[in-house]
């Protein structure tokens, strides 16, 4: 039997040195080869935030947890409303996220321990973490408009989560007789992508344009001003005229709850029954937010801008739609933007590193007819616990040509494509 040899005095010394400072470092950075980063949501913020965690350090045990094994976009979904565009075009899996080392997860998440720092799936199995990242983007509030409910939902639409709601309304729209109206409620602010409401009365219009002739839209407004308001107004005068009435909150535009029996909208001033009714109710952080005690009164999420740490709970970040964001919109570029930079602060974090967070950057595109779109982009630095607006930001002109206005609608693809690669492979 081989003797091991003894060890001298100094050896000892120092053995004993190294172990107790092992033992006092951060339990993170002792087990920094394993350390495990879970993502909650697989949209846009949460698939770009998982892939940059693999991509800037492949050492962390990074987990996608997404109940739906397929994700339907929201941008571009209202070209689907109006028969622009398949469904299929909007669709995205996960396996190219899982083959770059990434492990998915396709179930809902139905509790989270932060103290334990476990997430319960809905199978009843748990997995633990070091840091964990909510994007689980928003979720309808069905408690704030009188008699809209989830079952309401099947017969007055609000198709502001894309996939089947999305089709519901494309169909209801197709049924609608020539002279018919297709009214949309339009909630105030914050909400999921503020010009999107007025992008769907848009190519609903045109749709209407094309096929029902003699049919209208009408905009039910909870505000009195809403995001790109003078490019929206005159491209409705140049390719709708007539076509969209829009009611702002001022003049009673505001809905305040619906009968489902008649497919009456009820507002302040007065009641509506269209052929169609687009409801889009007020919103709030999807559910595994609350759950996880992230989510304050408001129903959003308190953070730190910098790092979006939530202001609520320990090593957990939120980002995306669920925020609450200050100027930055909620959006699915600035979500893919938020997820990429959360992936940074975690990475640093995790690594002993240090470095000052970039400033974020995010497009929107409108698109009002097939050959016409604009656009606007903003910058957005952290300011306090919310984002501001910084120097560099853009908007399309208004006095643009129609070639420049056919030029963002290529855009427009283009920006979507690098969109979904970005987030989806």
């Amino acid at each position: 039997m081989r003797v091991p040899p003894q060890r001298t005095r100094r050896e000892v010394s120092g053995l004993i040195a190294a172990s107790a400072a092992l033992l006092a470092a951060p339990a993170v950075l002792r087990a920094q080869t394993a350390a495990r980063v879970i993502v909650i949501g697989g949209g846009f913020g949460g698939a770009s935030c998982a892939r940059a965690l693999r991509q800037a350090d492949s050492k962390l045990d990074v987990t996608l947890v997404e109940a739906n094994t397929t994700f339907t976009s929201c941008p571009l979904s209202n070209e689907v409303i109006a028969g622009l565009r398949d469904i299929g075009a909007q669709q995205f899996g996960y396996d190219k996220i899982a083959a770059e080392g990434v492990r998915v997860v396709l179930q809902a998440a139905t509790a989270i321990d932060a103290q334990a720092h476990k997430v319960t799936l809905a199978d009843g199995s748990t997995l633990p973490y070091d840091r964990l990242v909510l994007a689980p983007g928003i979720d309808i509030d069905f408690t704030a408009l009188q008699g809209y409910d989830e079952a309401a939902s099947t017969v007055m639409p609000h198709a502001y989560k894309a996939g089947e709601q999305t089709l519901l309304l494309r169909k209801q729209i197709e049924a609608m007789p020539d002279g018919g109206t297709v009214a949309i409620a339009v909630p105030a602010n914050p909400s999921r992508c503020p010009p999107a409401p007025y992008e769907r009365a848009s190519l609903i219009a045109h749709y209407l344009k094309t096929h029902k002739p003699k049919s209208k839209v009408l905009v039910l407004d909870a505000k009195d001003n809403f995001s790109q308001q003078r490019l929206f107004e005159q491209a409705w005068k140049q390719l709708y005229d007539g076509m969209i009435e829009h009611i702002p909150l001022s003049q009673g535009g505001r809905v305040t709850g619906v009968e489902v029996a008649t497919r009456t909208v009820i507002t302040e001033f007065g009641n509506y029954t269209p052929d169609v009714a687009n409801i889009i109710p007020p919103q709030k952080a999807g559910r595994i937010a609350a759950l996880a005690g992230a989510a304050d009164r408001t129903g959003w999420c308190p953070i730190d801008a910098a790092t979006f740490a939530s202001k609520l709970v320990p090593d957990i970040h939120v980002i995306g739609d669920a925020c609450l964001g200050g100027g930055i919109p909620k959006s699915a570029g600035a979500a893919q933007a938020q997820g990429k930079a959360c992936a940074a602060v975690i990475a640093r974090d995790l690594g002993g590193r240090s470095s000052e967070p970039p400033p974020l950057t995010g497009v929107c595109y409108s698109i009002v007819a097939p050959d016409y779109a604009f656009s606007l982009a903003g910058v957005y630095q952290p300011k306090g616990d919310l984002f501001a607006e910084a120097e560099g930001g853009r908007s399309s002109a208004v006095d643009a040509s129609r070639e420049t206005r056919a030029t963002e609608v290529e855009a427009a693809t283009t920006w979507f494509k690098a969109l979904t690669h970005d987030a989806f492979g």
